[in-house]
């Protein structure tokens, strides 16, 4: 039966082009942006379904740009634009970059501060974190030696605002990525001296709100938001604890103190099994699964679902992912490991893939993506068994968490931004 309206007929290049177009139509209502840390959910997860399994340094590269300084912060993409930050450090100037998606051509770069550097951790970076944007304006932010620097560029570059809300220190250096909700900007500020967690205005970078965090430690974890219980909760581990806010005042929720003392991990959820995960930290080593039902500080006993503590399977750095009926982890020492979500059994644990590992796992159409130090990415399907998809060598470190939008996998190198794709 043809589907040809009367007095018209279709050539066969005419079909054909009619068949690209519905793909391409098809590929873009799949595509997604991947505008902060962590991506669109702010947990690692790629609702793509097209995205390359297979590279190497030369095979699936689409293209490949020199980024001058050093950073270990994330690419973000929003539609043709990815930006990203790093440090010139013998010019010492923190830059944020402009890239062309399609070609990976840089199309424009500025100096958000310029000043002497702060004393790092050896597997820190002076641009580690990662920036934000909301389709109008990019989101940054720096160390400028004791102050928080937190500013806002539009999409050619103008700066817009920057306003240095609190102050920062720490021995490891400065990570702290912008989290966007609704008019607001979320900067966590946990430092060892009076902490504290901001909400500023993203048109202007006034102040919203200001909330005083307990303890005076260190910690780099980004706030991530959740919808638990039928409203938002923005939870965060650091400063000797695991605490839900509210995002629209910064109203503490519930908390639950320690269980140790510095964390860099993002929390993840499964909704599966209904809880959060959280994985961490210094100086004592853990793995939680947390209800989220709480009010005021928690008991361990009664909102605790289940508890590692084994060193092999807790991460530090690396942000864990949740991924169907399971939860994956590697750790910085490069072992990983994947537990039933649900009860916290590993189904396959301490596993080990390379010597470091502190780029955080992302996840697309069934997959996990476990980046490594050196560059390589293993391609792992949850399950009770290990199960290695794939295998693929880069030839450069990498210590960036990859960005996955439109089809494609962006990873940033000690040298390079590659495109990686079909």
């Amino acid at each position: 039966m043809s589907c040809t309206p009367p007095g018209r007929h279709y050539t066969a290049p005419m079909r054909l082009s009619a068949l690209l177009a519905l793909l391409i139509i098809s590929l873009n209502l799949s595509a997604e942006n991947w505008p902060g840390w962590r991506g669109p959910r702010g947990d690692g997860t790629s609702l793509e379904k097209n995205i390359p399994t297979e590279w190497s340094a030369t095979k699936n590269i689409l293209w490949k740009t020199p980024i001058p300084g050093k950073g270990h912060a994330s690419p973000i993409v929003w539609g043709e634009r990815i930006f990203l930050v790093t440090c010139e450090e013998e010019k010492q100037e923190r830059l944020l970059h402009c890239v062309d998606r399609t070609n990976g051509k840089v199309l424009w770069k500025r100096t958000v501060v310029r000043s002497p550097l702060e004393r790092v951790h050896r597997l820190n970076s002076r641009a580690s974190s990662t920036p934000a944007t909301d389709g109008t304006h990019v989101y940054v932010s720096f160390l400028d030696q004791k102050e928080m620097v937190v500013a806002a560029y539009d999409f050619t570059g103008k700066p817009v605002w920057q306003v240095r809300p609190g102050v920062f220190s720490s021995v490891h250096g400065y990570c702290s990525s912008p989290v966007i909700w609704k008019d607001k900007l979320i900067v966590n500020g946990d430092h060892d001296g009076p902490s504290y967690i901001v909400g500023l205005n993203r048109q202007s970078g006034k102040t919203l709100w200001k909330t005083a965090r307990a303890n005076r430690t260190r910690s780099y974890c980004v706030p991530t938001l959740f919808t638990l219980n039928g409203k938002t909760q923005m939870v965060l581990s650091g400063d000797k604890s695991v605490a839900s806010y509210d995002p629209d005042t910064g109203k503490n929720i519930w908390s639950l103190n320690g269980p140790t003392d510095q964390f860099v991990a993002s929390i993840v959820y499964n909704n599966q099994a209904d809880l959060l995960f959280m994985t961490g930290g210094f100086p004592q080593h853990h793995i939680m699964g947390i209800r989220h039902d709480g009010q005021g500080v928690i008991d361990e006993q009664d909102k605790i679902a289940w508890h590692h503590r084994t060193p092999n399977w807790v991460s530090y750095v690396p942000s864990p992912i949740a991924a169907g009926r399971y939860f994956l982890i590697v750790n910085d020492r490069g072992f990983a490991s994947c537990f039933d979500a649900k009860s916290g059994q590993p189904t396959w644990a301490g596993h080990k893939l390379s010597r470091g590992a502190h780029a955080s796992l992302v996840s697309a159409k069934g997959l996990v993506y476990f980046t490594v130090d050196d560059g390589t990415t293993y391609i792992i399907r949850p399950g009770k068994e290990l199960d290695i998809v794939a295998e693929n060598a880069l030839g450069e470190r990498v210590f960036a968490s990859p960005a996955i939008s439109q089809g494609r996998i962006y990873l940033k190198g000690d040298q390079h931004l590659y495109a990686i794709g079909k």
